[in-house]
């Protein structure tokens, strides 16, 4: 898959092949995609920090399914408001680029609200 219209197109025939659509709600893709984020948080429980950076092959097979699971998720909401989630990325890169200078805030885990 090559660009999001195209993974959009695939899902849209996905979801309707499976009369799916009946379920797929903004509210209940956005819990799906809540519950899918969990699922991602569930590999890294009672990781240390230098585990969490080194998955098994087992944890790291999981993590793709799960991320996999997330973006479907993302995809098929932004879709619903005829949305590019990579366009929205970008757009909020820059809005974090303005509210976190990097001469203030390099090496620092504060909120733009606290420096």
């Amino acid at each position: 898959m090559s660009s999001v219209p195209e993974l959009q197109k695939r899902l849209r025939a996905f979801v309707a092949a499976r009369d799916w659509a009946q379920f797929h709600s903004p509210k209940n893709l956005a819990a799906g995609l809540a519950t899918e984020a969990a699922e991602i948080l569930e590999i890294f429980l009672w990781l240390t920090e230098k585990e969490s950076t080194q998955l098994s092959a087992d944890k790291l097979a999981r993590l793709r399914d799960e991320l996999g699971d997330v973006q479907l998720y993302l995809v098929n909401l932004a879709d619903k408001f005829g949305l590019d989630p990579l366009e929205c990325a970008s757009a909020k890169l820059e809005i974090n680029e303005t509210k976190y200078p990097a001469e203030l805030v390099r090496g620092s885990a504060k909120k733009y609200n606290e420096y």
